[in-house]
């Protein structure tokens, strides 16, 4: 016997029945539904008070110290670039992935964007505007200029500084990955030494093979009428 036959003879109509149906899910729904987060509202701009306040920050930059008042977690990268304006530290991924803000730290190559500006107060911060000058290039400069390792040149900054660090490292005798053996107090300066120690720059112009060229001649010489 069918639902209608046996609504009808009770004297429920099937629209009133759908109808009850209806309410008794709803209801159920209504309960079973998770409570919904919290919002939290948003603040004013205008008025918003920072949640981090500026502290003072002293940074020795290019052989010039120069006190900064900003947040703690400032990146090395912005404080050169928004703060102090000096664009030649490029931004690239901002993830440490493509070298572009590659700067020196005490004369270690380290990503700028990852570091932030309050951990290297008191190192000697060198960035590509304190290599050299139009009239007194340094050689790594001066042989990216004449081996043409560059295109667009976005990444030509990171590129060198990474490359200045990598030929202090040749001299060191500090090993790599490739190197044939990490005992050694020497390392033999190589191609594949120079592609694994620069791996950390991309470049998207795809200029790596006169990047090796000009790295290779500055780590076997300095070049006539650059400064080292």
């Amino acid at each position: 016997m069918s639902s209608n036959t046996t609504a009808q003879r009770e004297g429920i109509s099937r629209r009133a029945l759908l109808q009850s149906a209806g309410l008794v899910v709803g209801a159920t729904g209504m309960v079973a539904a998770p409570a919904a987060e919290p919002t939290v509202p948003m603040a004013d701009e205008a008025g918003a008070t920072p949640v981090v306040a500026p502290r003072a920050v002293r940074l020795n930059i290019n052989g010039t110290v120069t006190q900064l008042m900003i947040e703690p977690r400032v990146t090395l990268l912005d404080a050169l670039r928004e703060v102090l304006r000096m664009p030649g530290t490029k931004k690239g991924c901002d993830r440490g992935q493509c070298g572009a803000c590659t700067v020196l730290v005490d004369g270690r190559r380290v990503n700028s964007c990852l570091t932030l500006a309050v951990m290297v107060q008191g190192k000697a911060i060198t960035t590509i505007e304190g290599l050299g000058t139009p009239r007194a290039l340094h050689a790594m400069q001066a042989a990216f200029l004449e081996q043409d390792a560059f295109q667009c040149g976005y990444c030509t900054p990171g590129q060198i500084c990474s490359a200045v660090a990598l030929v202090a490292e040749i001299k060191a005798g500090d090993a790599s990955a490739v190197s044939p053996d990490v005992r050694a107090r020497s390392v033999a300066l190589t191609d594949d030494e120079i592609r694994e120690r620069m791996s950390g720059n991309l470049c998207r112009c795809g200029a790596y093979p006169n990047i090796v060229k000009a790295v290779r001649i500055v780590a076997q010489g300095a070049l006539p009428g650059s400064s080292a």
